[in-house]
């Protein structure tokens, strides 16, 4: 992963969830030409977080609880994430 986005929004979910894994992509260039693209990309992720944190959480509070995370991201480019998020125990039965 180079110095970008991708790096602040891993050390953004590492701090605020603990996890015990994140994974990170940049999906920017499939989305070139679509809403909120632009051409330096650095706008649309797709992200795997498992952390013992979701545990009770409905799918919708862990999605905020990201989202609230990466606010500062959003409002400075990022535009679209696609989110994979699980404890180890859910993680582990698929």
């Amino acid at each position: 992963m180079d110095d970008s986005r991708a790096q602040r929004i891993q050390a953004l979910l590492q701090a605020a969830f603990a996890p015990a894994e994140v994974i990170v992509q940049d999906d920017s260039a499939s989305h070139a030409g679509h809403a909120g693209a632009r051409p330096g990309g650095q706008t649309h992720y797709s992200v795997t977080v498992i952390a013992p944190a979701f545990a009770g959480q409905s799918r919708v509070a862990r999605s905020r609880a990201v989202h609230e995370v990466l606010a500062a991201e959003f409002s400075t480019g990022l535009h679209a994430l696609a989110l994979r998020l699980m404890t180890p125990e859910e993680a582990a039965r698929r």
